[in-house]
């Protein structure tokens, strides 16, 4: 089931395809990318203490895993 979102979807969509356009004008292969993102993800989880950091990482990794597993039942 998708994560209900504060955020409307054409605000998330055109982030996100500011951030694929990105990593298109720099010819990124699908690791670098997976790389950039993940070293992205890190430096904002860095703003939060540990314990809060911590419990942002398990429900980013849940609703991530989630996605993957609804798109692979599609």
């Amino acid at each position: 089931m998708p994560q209900k979102s504060k955020y409307q979807t054409n605000t998330v969509e055109k982030i996100m395809d500011d951030i694929l356009s990105v990593l298109e004008k720099h010819n990124s292969p699908t690791d670098l990318s997976l790389m950039v993102l993940g070293n992205i993800i890190t430096s904002l989880l860095d703003e939060y203490p540990y314990a809060q950091k911590e419990a942002l990482t398990k429900s980013f990794s849940k609703a991530l895993y989630q996605s993957i597993q609804e798109k692979n039942n599609e």
